[in-house]
């Protein structure tokens, strides 16, 4: 009955959160609290939840932090020469901004924290996506996806956790997994480039033309899903995830061309150049006011020493953001005033985070508390044929899918993945063959609603979580069976 409920439980709350019928923070709140009673603990329910939250307070601790710390890092120009790479890169091309958006994810995730990666890769790429009215889900899917394969590095989270699960070097698991990774990162790449196609001949390319750049801006609408209605003139338009970050400012105005297959509707000629001639389009505004290019390397350094400090667990993560955030806020900001701008300027982005977090946790508490993870994963492993022994390494990768999308990495890779690897063992898979194939779930568990990460790259987008798992998890899924396909065709797994 427990096993029944818990399905019944997380796929209620998907339909409704992918229906629209309910906001996530509703939906993760209500419904658990409505099946506690169903299970017959309503008299419970209150001590799930606090221990749900106990156990997520420092993550909504981190996130908070975090979030002030690389907010302020956006205000003060330190990610500036990326988004100028990234643009010259970009040509304003859909194709090349999607393409791009997967390149820095990836390239950010190297320290291992989503949040970070997805904080980041919002600023610098949504006033891209907003000024040739791009498709959101497809930046955050993107993002999304490229974060997850780059997840499982050592001391990203998985790996660390199937390593210390199984009692086995987390080298061991990685470094042999890397070929079959690559595969993975590279089919996200192709993924982007597919799919920046489809923008591109949905919303044609926007040009920036000399000689349009003193005519009065001109309001174009296009005619596409995902486009999305708002300040729709040729100037920048929207602002990113934090205050301060507006596309192109002073830019004049725009033109979109509809060569690639778009339907503008709208007057006016479009020339389009591909030159790369992408001065004018900054994504991150080049005069505001809080610019601090005198402390451009001090800024770096205690990034970068942020960073390393994390990776070597020198303190908890939780307690460097707040030194960090404290630090930056100090050095950047020394006037009050100043410091209370901008903390007022990234309290959406907070609040919105940190009470997710917390929604969640009633999720988990009960999901946990109830005892229905433990008997959905039994239920799992005890529905594996007799026959399918010699392939547990396939049967792994296989349900590494869901069971990391359902609960949590601590669940699945505590819970769940001991029982698989001894299952194995009694078929002669090694217990390392196991662990590899555990990770290879990891970028659709990272678009899971038990991912806190998941709700800042969402909330910084300004993405209905609903629309972003609909459009993401049947990529994710394809990416991650050709991960676990080309770790059995190298015969890593």
């Amino acid at each position: 009955m427990l096993t029944i409920l818990g399905f019944a439980m997380i796929a209620t709350f998907l339909v409704l959160i992918m229906m629209k019928k309910m906001s996530p923070i509703a939906a993760l709140v209500l419904i658990p609290a409505l099946f506690c009673v169903f299970v017959g603990k309503g008299a419970e329910l209150g001590d799930y939840v606090i221990d749900g939250v106990s156990s997520l307070a420092p993550t909504a601790a981190m996130l908070m932090f975090a979030i002030v710390y690389f907010g302020v890092m956006i205000d003060v120009g330190l990610f500036d020469p990326i988004v100028r790479i990234i643009l010259k890169f970009c040509k304003a091309d859909p194709m090349r901004i999607v393409v791009g958006t997967a390149l820095l994810a990836a390239i950010v995730s190297l320290d291992g924290d989503g949040s970070t990666t997805f904080m980041i890769t919002v600023s610098a790429m949504y006033p891209l996506y907003k000024r040739l009215k791009m498709s959101l889900v497809v930046m955050t899917g993107i993002a999304a996806m490229a974060n997850g394969v780059m997840n499982t590095l050592p001391w990203g989270g998985p790996t660390a956790r199937a390593a210390t699960a199984l009692k086995v070097d987390a080298t061991d698991i990685f470094v042999p997994m890397i070929p079959a990774l690559a595969v993975g990162l590279l089919a996200v790449v192709v993924l982007a480039y597919v799919l920046g196609l489809r923008e591109r001949r949905r919303v044609g390319t926007l040009t920036l033309d000399e000689e349009l750049v003193h005519e009065p801006e001109r309001e174009t609408v296009l005619v596409g899903a995902g486009a999305e209605p708002g300040a729709g003139t040729g100037a920048a338009a929207g602002a990113g995830g934090h205050a301060g970050s507006r596309a192109g400012a002073g830019t004049g105005s725009a033109s979109v061309s509809a060569a690639g297959g778009g339907e503008p509707v709208g007057s006016g000629d479009s020339t389009v150049r591909d030159d790369g001639s992408d001065d004018d389009f900054q994504g991150l505004d080049p005069n505001r006011a809080t610019l601090r290019p005198r402390l451009y390397w001090f800024n770096a350094l205690l990034t970068v020493t942020l960073l390393t400090a994390m990776i070597m667990a020198l303190l908890p993560i939780p307690v460097l953001f707040l030194l960090g955030a404290a630090l930056a806020l100090t050095v950047n900001f020394p006037h009050i005033p100043d410091q209370k701008a901008r903390i007022a300027a990234h309290a959406d982005n907070v609040l919105n985070v940190s009470g997710m977090v917390f929604a969640a946790a009633v999720f988990t508490g009960v999901l946990t508390g109830t005892g229905m993870v433990d008997h959905m994963a039994n239920w799992l492993v005890d529905t594996i044929p007799e026959g399918m022994g010699p392939h547990m390494g396939l049967v792994t990768g296989l349900l590494s899918l869901p069971l990391t999308y359902f609960m949590s990495n601590d669940g699945f890779y505590f819970g769940v993945l001991p029982v698989l690897a001894e299952a194995g063992q009694a078929h002669g898979v090694s217990t390392l063959e196991i662990a590899r194939a555990s990770i290879v779930g990891q970028p659709l568990h990272m678009s899971s609603p038990l991912v806190p990460a998941v709700y800042v790259l969402v909330g910084m987008a300004k993405v209905e979580f609903g629309d972003h798992t609909r459009f993401v998890v049947k990529w994710a899924v394809l990416t991650s069976l050709v991960i676990l396909a080309a770790g059995i065709l190298f015969g890593i797994i």
